[in-house]
């Protein structure tokens, strides 16, 4: 594979490189999203519950083991993501879309009939190993996108994550107060039936003569991914701001079950309805905040804006012991985060080239899990440290602290970066 020119990448939008524009793929794409995203939802809240009820384990308990099988996803996901990439540059999108697919199916399954924690475990590599959907669905709309529609259809692949979770944890509590093994048994139904809809309609993205050929094994690696990305001097900053606040969001998304069972005092109906309202935001502001809000001010104001709201925002919510009182700061939390987030991705878009795409997906999927190896691990273990009989420290929301300073030093490097550019 030749390396990439740092000096002057070509864009990606460059006439005749690009199959033609339409609502078609950028559809599919939001469906594929959104079904995924729906079964997540339907399983999220219900996954350290099965865990506790599995080994009838303590929160303090449970946060451990949840932490642990987090990890052994994130380390099947690591090292799978870049060659899932490339595979998408070398053969197309299509095909890696539907294997990914199957592949989620298979989990949900394994994930209903999880008789102990060894099953689940097993579950969660296999979803890891095929868990690349996102990444190469980022590449699609990369493929279908110009300069000016980037952010804006980045966006939209935020709002199918907000309409996942708010129709699939909603339906994750109701299902899981009939039976905690039903709402997996669903999430595979509806990840089958999208491959089968993906198998009739969706068109190739990528043209033939813009494919490259599949690179080996050194350049297929997540560490080699990663070099990659940092010998592209542009692109060095946008890995450490995205390596920080992934490390706050991953935590933060890991223990955020259990830690409303120790913190508020929440049930799993309580939990998957404040998931609910997590996708609420996530439609509001990339469905329709994204492309008008950096429209008119910019990448790089949305980006810096987002991270100091966010910031501000975790800080204020560690203080908070009543979770009625927590959801505005939820609310303002996902604001500032849900804006950066396709305002970075569209920055770091553009200074590759077209056929370069899904390796870059791919690379910033390596960085995310990276740190969901890091992340879970170290916020489950602080949990278990604040919610045993006899915690280390009186500060449940720790985590929450460590949050706000990431999101504050990922402003500043993001700054510093954008000064000297």
């Amino acid at each position: 594979m030749p390396a990439p020119d740092t000096t002057s990448p070509q864009p990606d939008d460059t006439p005749g490189e690009k199959p033609a524009a339409s609502s078609r793929p950028l559809l599919f794409i939001f469906l594929v999203v959104t079904i995924d995203m729906m079964g997540v939802g339907l399983a999220f809240p219900l996954l350290p519950k099965l865990i506790q009820n599995i080994g009838d384990f303590s929160i303090s308990e449970a946060a451990f083991y949840n932490g642990g099988i987090a990890v052994l996803y994130a380390l099947a996901q690591f090292a799978f993501s870049p060659l899932v990439g490339n595979l998408s540059d070398a053969y197309g999108r299509r095909p890696v879309l539907l294997i990914a697919q199957s592949g989620l199916a298979l989990d949900y399954f394994l994930m209903a009939l999880a008789p102990n924690l060894w099953w689940i475990a097993v579950a969660r590599l296999v979803s890891g190993m095929f868990g690349a959907t996102v990444s190469t669905a980022s590449a699609y709309v990369a493929d279908v996108s110009t300069a000016e529609n980037r952010a804006k259809n980045f966006g939209f692949i935020g709002m199918a994550f907000g309409l996942g979770f708010v129709i699939g944890p909603v339906l994750g509590g109701v299902l899981g107060g009939i039976n905690i093994h039903l709402p997996f048994f669903v999430s595979g139904a509806l990840v089958t039936l999208n491959v089968i809809f993906g198998y009739l309609v969706l068109p190739e993205s990528l043209p033939r003569q813009n494919r490259r050929p599949m690179a080996g094994w050194r350049q297929s690696n997540p560490f080699s991914a990663l070099r990659l990305l940092t010998r592209l001097p542009r692109l060095t900053p946008f890995l450490l701001c995205f390596f920080l606040v992934f490390m706050a969001q991953r935590g933060l998304e890991s223990i955020w079950v259990l830690y409303a069972d120790f913190r508020f005092g929440w049930g799993i109906r309580e939990a998957a309805f404040s998931l609910a309202f997590v996708g609420l935001m996530y439609i509001i502001v990339q469905g329709f905040l994204v492309g008008r809000v950096v429209s008119r001010f910019g990448e790089q104001s949305v980006i810096s804006a987002g991270y100091l709201l966010a910031s501000v925002s975790l800080l204020a919510f560690a203080l908070v012991d009543r979770g009625l009182l927590g959801l505005p700061l939820v609310g303002t939390f996902i604001l500032g985060a849900a804006l950066a987030e396709p305002a970075l991705k569209s920055l770091a878009s553009q200074v590759v080239a077209g056929n370069q795409q899904g390796l870059l997906q791919g690379a910033i999927a390596s960085v995310n899990s990276l740190v969901i190896i890091i992340a879970p691990a170290f916020a489950n273990l602080v949990l278990a440290h604040v919610s045993g009989p006899a915690p280390l420290a009186p500060v449940p929301g720790a985590w929450f602290l460590l949050g706000s300073a990431l999101f504050l030093l990922a402003f500043f490097i993001f700054r510093r970066a954008r000064a000297s550019a």
